[in-house]
Formats: structure tokens, sequence, C-alpha cells
């Protein structure tokens, strides 16, 4: 604007406390709405209080187990097992010794083994009760007993057969079967006829091979 006259200074004067009064006011506007947003957020945040973190959820570390070994030669040495057949028609007759118990020993194996089998001097570990069992059953649960008590470790065990009492013509037949049977498996060193205490004519004590642990 070009200045002619005082009455110009003044209008220029005028214009310029104008703008500052605008600058002013504009400048106020700002300064009380940021009191305000800061006087909410204040607000606000007494009203939810401290603020922390959420902390991560509880897992648990979970190790998957290893799969056990599988036996395989176990499974063999089972398989085996039960393919082998133990003949009833085997002669054992010449293969026990002509006492009045008809005790057994390995080819080999002393007379003083059957005498400490006869006089208790084996501890018996473990025992097997036919008593109720068809023939068949006798058998394989017989067989199964003999390889499981010598894979374990265990020498002296008892075989409870009965003495044929309720058998036809009472026929001491499974005994006369067990005999045959423990003469064919080869974990067996020797036996005798329990004492009257552990079963009489009615059992048998057998003595196992010892475990191979090599």
């Amino acid at each position: 604007m070009k200045i002619n006259a005082l009455s110009d200074l003044k209008l220029v004067k005028k214009e310029i406390e104008a703008q500052a009064a605008r600058e002013a006011a504009l400048a106020a506007h700002k300064a009380l709405e940021a009191k305000r947003k800061a006087a909410a957020s204040n607000l606000f945040q007494a009203a939810i209080g401290k603020v922390k973190p959420l902390e991560p959820p509880q897992r648990a570390k979970l190790t998957p187990e290893p799969p056990k070994p599988i036996p395989k030669q176990q499974m063999l040495d089972d398989a085996a097992a039960l393919q082998e057949a133990l003949s009833d028609e085997v002669d054992v007759t010449t293969l026990l010794d002509t006492d009045e118990h008809l005790s057994f020993r390995r080819p080999g194996v002393g007379t003083d083994v059957t005498q400490k089998l006869r006089k208790g001097k084996w501890s018996i570990q473990k025992q097997i009760d036919l008593h109720g069992y068809r023939s068949d059953e006798a058998r394989e649960a017989l067989s199964a007993f003999i390889r499981d008590a010598h894979r374990n470790g265990i020498r002296c065990v008892r075989v409870v057969h009965g003495k044929g009492l309720g058998s036809p013509g009472k026929a001491p037949v499974l005994k006369e079967k067990v005999h045959k049977w423990l003469v064919q498996k080869s974990e067996v060193v020797a036996f005798v006829q329990a004492q009257p205490a552990q079963g009489g004519a009615g059992a048998l004590v057998v003595l196992l091979q010892p475990q191979n642990r090599a």
C-alpha cells in the first residue's frame, strides 16, 4: 500500500494490530485445545491405572518319548520257542535214574547234584502248577515257564503236575509227560521228585542251566 497521508499510516497500523490480534487468538485457541487433550489423556490414564505388558502363555516343552527298541532277538527266540515241539513219544526210561523216584540228570552231571536237589540244598525260586491243564496246554505252559525262568537267571524251580488221581484209571498221565518234556528242554540240568512237604510224588524240583551272560 502506498502511504500518501497520515490517515493512511493509521490505517496500516490498525491492520497490523488486527493481524497480530488474530494470530494471538489462534495461538490461544491452539494452546487451549492442547490443554484439553492433555487433560483427557490424564483422565483416561487415571481411570485404567498402570499398564504392564501381558506375560507370554506358559507352554510346556514336551519332548516326544523316543520309541522303545524292538527286541528282535527276543522275538526270534520266542518265535522259535513257540514252534518247538516237545514230543510225547520220547522214551526216557533209559535217561532216568533207576531209583524209586526216577530222577534225571544230564550226561556229565554227578549224582551229587540230584542228591542235593532231593535234600533241598537248592532254594526253589519259582514254580508252575499244571493242575487243570489239558495236555497241549500243559506242554506249552511248561515250555514257556522253563524258558522264561532260565532267561531271568533262575536256577531252581518246582513243577507241580499232580498225582493223577483225577485222571481216568487214576493213572499219572501228566506226570509221565512232564518227565518227557523236561528231558527235552536243553535248559534243564536235572530234576528229582519233590520232598513230601513240597508236593511229594505230585511235583518235581528242577535245576536249570546257569544263564550264559557272555
